[in-house]
């Protein structure tokens, strides 16, 4: 049974024919696309982003009977947006002081840089995203357009098959900003360019550590303002790997 297909353009900086195909089948929620999104994108290569966006072959499935279990996962490809671009609120950078850029794929520092820092260190857009190494357009935040688009709260699918939704500020997660200062390098008061800047404090929202909760009955994960924007890791038995 096909969901949903949709083809369009996408316009703005970069512009080509978006393709996406959602279906059910064998138990499995399949989206396919060719990860071009259907709103305007930022101009890349640009600040802090030196890759240029181009057109990819998707294909990503869950199971359609989620499972949560009692242990947590963490995951970098998250899950995939009903418009068909990945999300990836996650990094492979870290603090690195030899490099020009100040930071590299050397985790030695510990210090692991968050895509949303307050610098934007990484080039996002206006939409919260941009482009890996592949020319992959992934989303590190919710997209205000597609948040702006939306006909119910349901925004995608996460690896291990619970839906993600998005429901403003009514979703508070329960990670806070730590106090004082870091006691390596980079040094400097902790103030949210890397994510070991966070700490998770049951109770302090309505989220648990992966960004998810039980609403309506069902378990389900949530897009927010806050860190760390997207679910980091998932509960469900059965993750599925991006492809």
């Amino acid at each position: 049974m096909v969901i949903g297909l949709l083809s369009m353009t996408a316009i703005g900086a970069f512009a080509a024919t978006q393709f996406i195909k959602i279906s059910k089948k064998n138990n499995q929620i399949c989206v396919e696309s060719n990860g071009i999104a259907d709103h305007e994108v930022g101009r890349f290569p640009r600040k802090g982003n030196p890759h240029r966006i181009k057109t990819q072959k998707i294909k990503f499935c869950v199971t359609a009977n989620p499972i949560k279990g009692d242990q947590v996962r963490m995951v970098r490809t998250v899950g995939i947006a009903k418009n068909g671009i990945i999300i990836r609120p996650g990094t492979a950078d870290y603090y690195d002081a030899s490099s020009p850029r100040g930071h590299s794929r050397d985790s030695s520092s510990g210090w692991n840089l968050d895509g949303m820092g307050p610098n934007n260190t990484l080039g996002l857009d206006r939409e919260r995203a941009h482009v890996d190494n592949r020319g992959l357009y992934h989303y590190h935040g919710i997209a205000p357009t597609l948040a702006a688009s939306l006909s119910d709260s349901r925004i995608g699918w996460a690896a291990d098959g619970f839906e993600i939704h998005y429901i403003g500020d009514s979703a508070k997660p329960s990670w806070i900003l730590k106090r004082g200062m870091r006691p390596t390098a980079p040094g400097g008061k902790y103030d949210g360019s890397y994510n070991e800047d966070f700490e998770f404090v049951s109770g302090f929202g309505n989220l648990d550590e992966c960004n998810g909760a039980v609403s309506q009955g069902t378990y389900k994960y949530f897009a927010t303002h806050a860190y760390p924007f997207f679910p980091r890791c998932l509960f469900g038995k059965n993750i599925s790997k991006f492809r």
